[in-house]
């Protein structure tokens, strides 16, 4: 067989395993579930402004909610929101600033724009755990949302949260295909490096 041949299958072979060990790792740091829901966000009908203006009205609105389901003023709303039963323990032992990067990492919100819908993601362990999370997350945006953008607007959940079948976060599969290339440009350097 050819010297480029036994290349090749180097730099397949270090792929395949770069691959299956960052596959592998994947599964040192807890497994996170996501549950999502969906948000439309409405302005109160104001009579003579153009569709385009509301629209745009809208859309602002969301991205400012969005913007404050980070802040910790949000996340006390979401914890006394009635129904929530969630454990709460572990979050309480860490410092200020831990929770707020914990907390930024549970949650998660997007604008779906020319709709006027606010797509939010909560991830937990449990996937019970992440739905509820979702369902408190959206139950205080149309709850107190009013607070941070005025009261000419009303929210309604109009997708409640549904949780995925398989965890999400880390994904093996995202971390494998990773490892796969970061392997073969590895492989490729050993090869290509020349030799004394």
């Amino acid at each position: 067989m050819s010297p480029l041949w036994h290349r090749w299958k180097f730099l397949v072979l270090m792929g395949l395993i770069a691959a299956v060990f960052s596959a592998g790792a994947t599964f040192i740091w807890p497994l996170n579930y996501r549950a999502d829901a969906q948000i439309l966000v409405m302005p109160k009908t104001r009579y003579g402004v153009d569709p385009y203006t509301m629209i745009k009205s809208t859309e602002r609105m969301g991205e400012n909610l969005v913007e404050i389901m980070m802040t910790d003023d949000f996340f006390r709303k979401v914890r006394v929101t009635a129904g929530n039963t969630l454990d709460w323990s572990g979050y309480d032992k860490l410092t200020p600033r831990q929770q707020r990067r914990s907390w930024s990492k549970m949650v998660e919100g997007s604008m779906v724009y020319n709709t006027g819908i606010i797509s939010v993601s909560a991830y937990r362990p449990d996937p019970a755990a992440a739905r509820q999370l979702a369902a408190a997350l959206s139950q205080t945006l149309v709850d107190k949302g009013w607070e941070y953008v005025g009261g000419d607007v009303i929210l309604k959940v109009v997708n409640p949260p549904i949780a995925t079948a398989f965890p999400v976060q880390p994904n093996p599969i995202t971390n494998a295909g990773i490892g796969f290339i970061a392997g073969v440009l590895l492989a490729a350097f050993i090869v290509s490096k020349p030799r004394a």
